[in-house]
């Protein structure tokens, strides 16, 4: 994939080793690689059927597709890959180029007009509009429009190519006799591995259209399902660097370059690459020529709408609302009803702390269902199903409202819907305290396969309802002091999202509060107020409540009750009515721990009616305990049986649950 010299690999559309622009012009060109391909091709027509069995013929023929449509590998590797599928058709493709390259230059000029036989006759060996066909057309035509020169530079890269690839294959096969001589043969094979790995690169050149397109969509795939899976971001950063080197008007790669900026939360970066798709998708006309003159204006309210949704991603608020009311402007004057729609979306997600908010999101819903716009619509009854669970309504009210968001999913295949569809469930059984329900919609998510397979064989994304769907059932099993079990769920988190992904802060942080709840539990106070800065680092509200609850454990009374006063102040700003509970039933705490049970009492029946008005059961089991303790400890004291001994208490630590943010347009 990585830029080669010049002198390597002929590129029709390079003069005096300039490239030119339009390095996209003609959509394919000869390649020693594709000269190889073309000599497999050959042989597989010029094969019997007697000779190759029907598995061999199967293995080759799955093959083909990601020889044709991927970049160019080295000879060595492509005789690896023949030879796993059929060794005897790999011993005559390396015969063949053997002849070709140490011959002379008129036997690739035959090889090329013997290609186009291939075509004649009743029944040919190819169908020229095949895959096959074309890809054999193409190359006919690119090489017969090279000069004499051309075509010089073409057999002498030829050349080296194969000495490459034959040297290549002598120090494979000296390594691999050496390990077998030598006890660390695993180190061997990474070292072999990594060789493969620097020579590919270094002998792969400039893409064609088709590889190109084919590499973009494949990474772009493997980032919205499975990330894991896609290249490094440093490694397609590079890849990109280089394509843009032979093409810089190539707007797709700067698309694909702005999702891998959002990987790392490289906030300059995306926003550079955003603005230069949106320039790049002008200035080459492609809107243009699809939308007619209304192409223009597209690209802009577009790209105003996503510059909008990347500062409201960053927490960028007032430089999203300007973005936005840029894209609004633009969308009306061109009457354009659905960016509107998006508009209005984003103008929730901007707006959601308002109390009218759901009068927007009500309004939304009803649009998008106007204009056809089902995954828009479907969003909107999540959000309002996720406020309506904040607000405290009845949860078969909630339920009756995702099943029809269901329906809506299964009908157009929205497979990414129904996976944030049973996330949101497991997250408001959790919500209300209904821990079997909340274990039984995770349990259904992570045995689901998914619609939209990474690869054959690969039917489970790697999504962020899976990560959101696998912390719930690490917390839960933490919660009933199952810390083993939910050690090998983490394990498990971290193998499949490893810590440079863009979902790994969500187990990142469930890993901190368990790690800080065990610590608690164990009397560890001090390791406990060291995982609270981790905590901080990824919420801060939770990080302060959990350095409150050390404070309290380490005696330091007013030191916690300062803190959890400031939270509890900004927690009932921000409506966050779950830690405002907790809250308060760590104040009651300290209340009764200090000797003071008559001052707890009022605040205990303060955090009980929350509870049971926004039906959080196990926030309301748990101050029904402490109310009881504490009008025991008050009885206790008016009377003459109350011990001098102060009863030891347990920390009162919990896990939390917290709606995942599902609602992004």
């Amino acid at each position: 994939m990585a830029s080669v010299h010049e002198s390597l690999y002929f590129n029709p559309m390079m003069t005096n080793g300039v490239v030119h622009a339009n390095v996209f012009g003609i959509k394919d060109w000869v390649t020693p690689y594709k000269i190889a391909v073309l000599v497999l091709l050959n042989e597989m027509g010029r094969t019997g059927e007697g000779a190759v069995s029907l598995m061999e013929r199967r293995r080759l023929n799955q093959l083909l597709l990601p020889l044709l449509q991927g970049p160019d590998i080295t000879l060595s590797k492509l005789y690896k890959l023949i030879e796993e599928s059929c060794p005897q058709l790999a011993n005559s493709v390396q015969i063949r180029i053997k002849l070709m390259a140490e011959g002379e230059l008129k036997d690739m000029e035959q090889f090329f007009d013997d290609l186009s036989d291939s075509f004649s006759g009743t029944e040919p060996e190819v169908h020229k509009t095949s895959v096959v066909g074309l890809f054999l057309r193409h190359m006919i035509l690119a090489y017969s429009k090279l000069s004499f020169s051309q075509v010089f530079k073409l057999y002498t890269a030829l050349q080296q190519y194969f000495q490459n690839g034959e040297k290549k294959t002598v120090e494979d096969a000296d390594m691999e006799l050496a390990s077998r001589e030598e006890s660390e043969r695993k180190m061997e094979k990474e070292e072999l591995d990594v060789s493969i790995r620097e020579e590919e690169v270094s002998c792969s050149g400039p893409l064609s259209q088709k590889q190109a397109e084919f590499f973009l969509s494949q990474q772009a795939s493997l980032l919205k399902n499975d990330e894991t899976k896609a290249l490094t971001p440093a490694s397609l950063q590079k890849e990109l660097n280089n394509l843009l080197k032979f093409n810089p008007d190539f707007a797709e790669a700067h698309y694909l370059s702005y999702l891998n900026n959002l990987r790392v939360q490289d906030v300059f970066s995306s926003t550079h690459s955003l603005l230069h798709y949106f320039d790049r998708l002008i200035l080459t006309g492609a809107e243009s020529k699809s939308n007619g003159e209304e192409g223009y204006g597209r690209s802009l309210r577009y790209a105003a709408l996503n510059l909008a949704a990347l500062h409201c991603r960053f927490g960028h608020y007032q430089q999203a609302e300007l973005a936005l009311q840029e894209a609004i402007r633009i969308a009306q004057e061109s009457n354009d009803h659905v960016c509107l729609q998006h508009c209005l979306s984003w103008l929730y997600v901007l707006g959601q702390k308002r109390s009218d908010s759901y009068v927007l999101l009500e309004h939304s819903v009803k649009k998008a269902v106007h204009f056809g716009l089902p995954y828009l619509a479907s969003l909107g009854i999540q959000s309002l199903v996720q406020q309506r669970a904040f607000a405290g309504k009845t949860a078969n009210k909630l339920m009756d409202a995702l099943k029809d968001s269901d329906l809506l999913h299964w009908k157009h295949s929205l497979s990414e819907l129904i996976d944030i569809s049973i996330a949101q469930k497991t997250a408001i059984w959790r919500l209300y305290g209904r821990s079997t329900m909340a274990l039984q919609q995770a349990q259904l998510l992570l045995s689901m396969n998914s619609l939209e397979s990474v690869n054959a064989g690969v039917q489970q994304n790697n999504t962020e309802s899976f990560a959101v769907a696998l912390c719930h059932l690490a917390e839960l099993h933490a919660e009933q002091g199952c810390f083993a079990a939910a050690s090998e769920v983490l394990k498990h988190l971290k193998e499949r999202f490893p810590p440079n992904s863009q979902h790994a802060q969500l187990w990142m942080l469930c890993d901190q509060k368990i790690q800080f709840d065990r610590a608690m539990n164990d009397g560890k106070y001090h390791l406990a107020d060291s995982i609270v800065t981790g905590i901080t680092a990824l919420n801060s509200i939770e990080g302060v409540y959990r350095k409150a609850i050390v404070l309290q454990a380490q005696n330091q009374t007013s030191e916690a009750h300062k803190l959890l006063q400031k939270l509890l102040i900004h927690c009932q700003k921000i409506r966050n009515t779950e830690m405002v509970i907790s809250v308060l039933l760590s104040v009651a705490e300290l209340y009764w721990r200090s000797s003071s049970p008559t001052i707890a009492l009022p605040v205990l029946l303060q955090a009980l009616a929350l509870s049971k008005e926004y039906r959080l059961q196990h926030l309301a089991s748990e101050t029904v305990l402490n109310l009881a303790f504490a009008q025991n400890v008050k009885t206790m004291r008016e009377g003459t049986v109350f011990s001098l001994l102060y009863p030891v208490v347990p920390n009162r630590i919990h896990t939390y649950s917290s709606l995942e943010s599902q609602n992004r347009p």
